[in-house]
């Protein structure tokens, strides 16, 4: 168990209003999983994940580096977008074969985390969600069924992630997806239970955080 949890995360460009748009989005993310989790088990969560929006992958990149010496008792992650399939072992193998990252000295993996392929497989997730919060319009014959949404290729001519949902929306009142202005409320939307069903990497994040910042009532009591 751990007193301080700090998630740096890829995203929100350099404007600060954007920021903080996508760190409520991710808040909320966090939050309904984790009610969710506690009410479901009755384990409790001793803390709540701060979050931290940094912008560019490599700022994440550098921002968590930066919190390991300024944060040293706090259990510090990083959440990036895989940016391609994930064929390595661990997390730290993947950034190092495709970002040439080096893994910091004394973490391990359960620090490294990766939206696969990127964030917008998320919301491929959840179709019920895009289908409410896009309403009338709202095509969902083009996005891909599959039970491993990690699986839809960032890049590529059939299967681009962001151009699927692009067009599945085009012709709603939202008008097609756009990142900055839709990526924070879908956040807020989408049921994290269906995402971890649906990518093992996000299940992964997940399972880390729970066996940190949780408590079982039985220990609670014996207190």
């Amino acid at each position: 168990m751990v007193k301080e949890v700090r998630i740096y995360i890829e995203g929100g460009g350099d404007s600060k209003d954007q920021k903080t748009s996508l760190r409520k989005g991710f808040s909320q993310f966090f939050k309904q999983f984790f009610e969710k989790f506690q009410a479901k088990t009755k384990i409790i969560i001793c803390c709540h994940p701060k979050i931290i929006m940094c912008g560019t992958r490599s700022h994440a990149f550098r921002d968590f580096k930066n919190a390991l010496k300024s944060h040293p008792d706090a259990f510090n992650v990083l959440l990036v977008d895989a940016e391609a399939p994930v064929t390595k072992n661990s997390p730290w193998e993947h950034l190092k074969f495709r970002d040439n990252w080096d893994k910091p000295t004394g973490v391990d993996d359960d620090n490294c985390h990766l939206m696969v392929q990127t964030m917008e497989a998320w919301f491929i997730a959840d179709i019920e969600t895009l289908r409410e919060y896009y309403k009338q319009g709202f095509q969902e014959s083009g996005i891909p069924k599959t039970r491993n949404v990690e699986t839809i290729h960032k890049q590529g001519t059939n299967n681009k992630l962001e151009r699927i949902l692009k067009t599945a929306t085009a012709n709603t009142i939202k008008k097609e997806y756009h990142k900055i202005n839709h990526a924070s409320e879908l956040l807020g939307r989408i049921d994290a239970n269906k995402v971890c069903q649906a990518s093992p990497y996000c299940d992964r994040l997940f399972t880390t955080l729970t066996s940190k910042m949780t408590v079982s009532t039985s220990n609670t009591d014996a207190e």
